[in-house]
């Protein structure tokens, strides 16, 4: 059939069968939502956010870079699905430059696309299209609206309740350090691009955030912490978690410049600990995690053993512990107890959620004045909360 193309504002009606909106990018690695609103434009609470985390609501489901929709099931309440790409929070300072590309297809229907007008303006977030109701059928309408103001932007257009953009670096800065003050040049990266050449662009990317955060020529011993809940398989198998822990390595070279990052896998045994580094860094978390056993994560044990090799290492400067989580710990009170007593050996814990659990624990750690924890911070990898 001949593809039928929509320009911006565009629409037209669906049948009632469901359809699948597939998302194509040139640039840089993104994120694939969408939101279900009622008759007020608005989402209806945290279940109407369709991501990587939440991958199926009310007829709609993420399946990597597409979204279908089964009209038939999409629930009277919910009046437009908008489908949302962002920018992967894992690459500081990405943008798009180029627009998403999408494709619409429904079986016994001709194919529609959809290419909105290149952005110029910074923007992180892109609000494609929508499906909505129009009498007893729906739509679809191509948008292309991009938000220079990522999530601050789309949530006063739709109401999300967002957190903060999260970045590969920390939010604040890293505790005082006993030598190589923030005056210190940005980190040379000569290391990198001999032995891990491949690492070079993400960090440089990170360098760049260092700076534009002030906190360029910190010195900070770097950990990474995985989640090896059974719940993980997937990520694993597809190389997301690979993915992040380069991420985190081509941190650690701009913050510790000797190429090695210790890892902790939280499983429900005894945590494994490891390394990955710059010589050795392809397809390491691959061959690390075969050697541990699925379980239910116990991020307690992990972020104790991460504090006990801090410790017996001696070394002078801080720790910056990049935490990924895929749900709620078991013990809360524990985890708390360990970030307060962490502060005062000068470590600094970045968590960052991504799997299938609710993270509601990590996201709240610092709502209340009376437990404010200055050496914790919350990301989400998917930017949505």
């Amino acid at each position: 059939m001949q593809t039928t193309s929509l320009r911006k504002g565009e629409n037209t009606a669906l049948l009632a069968a469901p359809v699948v909106l597939s998302v194509a990018v040139q640039g840089p690695a993104v994120d694939v939502s969408a939101l279900l609103l009622g008759p007020d434009g608005k989402d209806r609470g945290d279940n109407d956010l369709v991501f990587y985390n939440h991958p199926a609501q009310d007829g709609v489901m993420i399946s990597g870079s597409a979204v279908t929709a089964d009209p038939v099931r999409v629930p009277a309440g919910v009046d437009r699905v908008v489908v949302v790409v962002s920018v992967d929070p894992l690459q500081p300072g990405a943008v798009f430059a180029r627009a998403p590309q999408l494709t619409i297809s429904q079986n016994g229907a001709s194919p529609l696309s959809f290419t909105a007008p290149d952005f110029a303006s910074g923007e992180t977030v892109v609000v494609l299209a929508e499906l909505y109701r129009r009498g007893e059928g729906w739509k679809v309408r191509a948008v292309g609206q991009g938000y220079a103001s990522g999530l601050a932007g789309l949530a006063t257009d739709y109401g999300v309740d967002v957190d903060p953009e999260p970045a590969a670096v920390p939010p604040a800065p890293l505790p005082a350090q006993t030598r190589n003050g923030p005056g210190r040049p940005v980190a040379d990266l000569t290391k990198v691009q001999r032995q891990a050449p491949g690492l070079l662009a993400p960090a440089r990317q990170a360098g760049q955030a260092l700076v534009g955060r002030g906190i360029s020529g910190r010195r900070a011993a770097v950990y990474l912490i995985l989640d090896h809940d059974w719940h993980m398989e997937e990520l694993y198998e597809s190389f997301a978690v690979q993915a992040f822990a380069e991420r985190v390595l081509a941190l650690s070279a701009n913050l510790d410049d000797d190429g090695t990052v210790p890892v902790v896998f939280s499983s429900g045994n005894e945590p494994f600990l490891e390394e990955i580094r710059l010589d050795n860094y392809r397809g390491r978390i691959g061959q690390l995690h075969t050697q541990v056993d699925w379980g239910w994560g116990n991020v307690a044990d992990a972020m104790r053993r991460a504090v006990g090799h801090y410790q017996e290492s001696g070394a002078a400067d801080p720790a910056f512990i990049v935490t990924q989580v895929g749900d709620e710990p078991w013990d809360k009170a524990e985890v708390r107890s360990l970030l307060q007593n962490a502060a005062s050996f000068g470590m600094f814990w970045l968590f960052v959620g991504f799997g299938r659990g609710k993270l509601a624990f990590y996201k709240n750690l610092n709502a209340s004045a009376s437990a404010t924890f200055t050496n914790v911070a919350f990301n989400e990898r998917i930017m949505f909360g």
